[in-house]
């Protein structure tokens, strides 16, 4: 009886287990609990619990894979939250545990690559011998999960392996077909990253179930920074996955005292308030903040920023020396973002009709009404105020993908009102909504480069606008100043605004509205020859319309009419508020 009992209990275990077993298969954050082992940073051997950034990685892998889509993740990170660790676990049971399934792990660095081979056969030396695959010998930095030689046993042979290499040549993962993929710290591969993502691409099928998974910390403006802000645009089918350093939550020192608490969070500098304020950090994530900062950085915050970032901005330097101060642009950026991801800005275009349909001759004023749509050119963070005065600032597109830009400033606050971006190849669309722009912000002053293109200041002329802003430019002939419409930019005046914009940028950060503007600060750098100008690849329009409107700000009055009297408009939309009202303006 008592045997048959044992035997009874043993079957009810080998039950269990084998139900344990099926589940862990079936669910990947389930197996690594049971059948993954690794090292912690305490040095001690445990099972691997994924932490909570882990698993919205792997959330968001399921989620793919469940909306039938390959699996294409790009993680931006602060260093040492565990992105590397999950995706070796996550590459080695999918690989370990199917026949013909091949994965590629590339590393950055030859003593990477043999530190994650090596975490790689220690989570393989530790699977359970019911888990555990046969592996098949390999002079390389591999590990094939097949029919050793001479193998006398029953076991069967998996067809599969897990390859890892280092970054740098273009011919890398050409060679096999690849279902899963960890490309590590992407920023600092050498070569040509490009080429070499191409390369390994093709070798994935674009099928669901199939994974590659890009993570890295930054490392200045290169084809890791590239591929995540097409990934952030939506350029490409790449899913942007950022994780701050406030986000894992063992990067944090408690307090010992309640004083202490208080003492940290009284004493924020202008950084630590920011990142207080926008992420709600404790006085524990502070202070380890500080502890980072001054332990394992040297001192350095732009070094801090790029291991541990508090948002991605943050996290790219700049290749070559930022033109503008890149901290408060960035703060300031992020203070935009939150505050318009529930009060977005007015977006829309000028509908206006001629006089003349034929010969378009010239805009009824009185006709003009402002029409929105959120694919509009036109951006208004400030409806028009009677009795104040604007001025507008616009640059002309040069050369390829370049953009007809203005930005539209309330002379009276200094701060940006409105902007217009539009990459078209007419200049006539583009000086017609100027106009319109111009007349509904109180006939303001326009000043538009003429460096390029004339057209937008003939045709404003030809229109009858009332302000241009004027230059004074020296004829030859008759030797003396002649007055002619519309900015240039030149060795003198190009210097000049640029340093008028980076003392604001420093002094007045407040008083811009626009992210695409802010954005391109980021981006104006010096090159190396250590002239001011947008990086390679990167466009300055938003940036230089804004620079001028802000220089021509002295040919327009700088005094409040308090007197004013509105004019008449037809019923238009009230920015920014989202209902009809009458709104008086000619």
């Amino acid at each position: 009886m008592r045997e048959d009992l044992i035997k009874e209990l043993a079957l009810l275990k080998e039950i269990e287990t084998r139900k344990r077993r099926a589940a862990a298969l079936e669910n990947d954050l389930l197996f690594f609990k049971e059948y993954i082992k690794i090292v912690n940073k305490n040095g001690e051997a445990v099972c691997f619990e994924p932490n909570a950034i882990q698993q919205q990685i792997d959330a968001k892998i399921e989620e793919l894979t469940f909306q039938g889509k390959p699996a294409r993740i790009i993680v931006l990170k602060a260093r040492q939250e565990g992105v590397s660790t999950y995706t070796q676990a996550k590459i080695l049971k999918k690989t370990a545990t199917q026949e013909n399934r091949n994965s590629l792990v590339v590393a950055h660095r030859d003593d990477s690559t043999s530190a994650i081979f090596d975490k790689a056969k220690y989570m393989y030396g530790n699977l359970p011998e019911e888990i555990k695959p046969l592996q098949k010998a390999s002079n390389a930095k591999e590990l094939i999960f097949d029919i050793p030689s001479f193998y006398k046993g029953n076991k069967k042979g998996l067809n599969s392996k897990i390859k890892i290499q280092t970054a740098g040549s273009d011919s890398i993962g050409r060679s096999d077909t690849f279902y899963y993929v960890h490309l590590s710290e992407f920023a600092f591969y050498q070569g040509n990253p490009k080429t070499q993502l191409a390369g390994i691409q093709q070798a994935v099928p674009s099928i669901p179930g199939t994974m590659v998974i890009i993570e890295s910390t930054a490392n200045g403006y290169n084809a890791f920074k590239e591929l995540w802000d097409s990934a952030v645009a939506g350029e490409n089918d790449w899913v942007p996955m950022f994780f701050a350093w406030h986000d894992y939550i063992d990067y944090q020192i408690p307090c010992e005292t309640k004083e202490e608490e208080r003492e940290i969070m009284s004493n924020l500098s202008e950084y630590e308030t920011s990142i207080v304020d926008l992420f709600n950090l404790s006085a524990a994530q502070i202070k380890w903040y500080r502890w980072k900062l001054r332990n394992d950085c040297n001192g350095s915050v732009d070094l801090m920023k790029q291991e541990n970032p508090s948002y991605p901005k943050e996290a790219f330097l700049s290749t070559g020396r930022p033109v503008f101060p890149v901290q408060k642009v960035e703060m300031r950026l992020e203070e935009l973002k939150k505050l318009y991801s529930t009060e977005p800005p007015a977006k829309g275009r000028f509908s206006f009709q001629w006089d003349n349909g034929d010969t378009k001759g010239k805009i009824i004023d009185e006709k003009i009404t402002w029409t929105p749509d959120k694919a509009g050119v036109i951006t208004m963070y400030e409806d028009v105020q009677p009795g104040y005065h604007y001025v507008i600032g616009g640059d002309t597109k040069g050369e390829g993908k370049d953009f007809y830009t203005a930005t539209v400033i309330n002379n009276i606050t200094g701060k940006r009102a409105a902007t217009l971006r539009w990459q078209i190849s007419n200049s006539k669309p583009y000086t017609h909504q100027v106009y319109c722009l111009g007349r509904y912000y109180n006939d303001a002053l326009i000043g538009i480069e003429m460096n390029f293109n004339t057209a937008p200041i003939e045709e404003l002329q030809r229109l009858q606008y009332p302000r241009q802003y004027q230059r004074q430019q020296y004829d030859n002939f008759s030797k003396e100043y002649q007055k002619k419409y519309g900015w240039k930019t030149d060795g003198n005046t190009r210097p000049l605004i640029i340093d008028k914009a980076i003392d604001l940028i420093e002094n007045n950060i407040d008083l811009f509205t626009d992210i695409v503007m802010l954005e391109e600060c980021t981006t104006f750098v010096y090159d190396d020859n250590g002239r001011p100008d947008a990086a390679s690849g990167k466009h300055d329009d938003a940036l230089l319309s804004d620079m001028i409107a802000n220089e021509i700000r002295s040919q327009q009055n700088f005094t409040l009419l308090t007197e004013a009297k509105p004019k008449k408009l037809k019923l238009i939309e009230k920015l920014g508020l989202g209902r009809k009202e009458t709104v008086n303006r000619w």
